[in-house]
């Protein structure tokens, strides 16, 4: 089993690493509640693995968001805490402009697979943790 904690709420990403990593699965969470979910694990000592706005689509079109930390928690990280505040400013912000649209199953389907293939590529890219 790998040695970073997955935090999701993307369906797909859960069902495909739920049984090979620790995942904190919040079904029904959209977008910022991952980063808060995450900036909180930050507060109780985990570090960022990914990046929380990774990707080139903006937190105001899709509501499907998987981000790494670590599993092993030390001081406060101050780094990865700034990413996560800054983040959840800038998410924030442009769905305030623009709220997530209602898709269809089709294309949130779509979005599921990107935010798996962009967490799935920075997994690979980071073993072992």
């Amino acid at each position: 089993m790998m040695r970073g904690i997955l935090v999701t709420n993307n369906p797909t990403v859960y069902r495909n690493y739920r049984d090979r990593m620790e995942t904190i699965y919040i079904e029904t969470a959209g977008y910022v509640d991952v980063l808060f979910t995450v900036r909180n694990k930050i507060h109780d000592g985990h570090s960022l693995l990914s990046h929380p706005l990774s990707g080139s689509i903006q937190p105001n079109a899709t509501p499907y968001k998987s981000i790494m930390i670590t599993k092993e928690k030390s001081k406060l990280d101050i780094g990865s805490l700034k990413i996560m505040e800054d983040s959840i400013a800038t998410a924030g912000k442009l769905i305030k402009q623009k709220m997530i649209p209602k898709w269809t199953d089709e294309i949130l389907e779509d979005f599921q697979l990107i935010d798996f293939d962009l967490i799935k590529s920075g997994i690979e890219s980071t073993e072992p943790f």
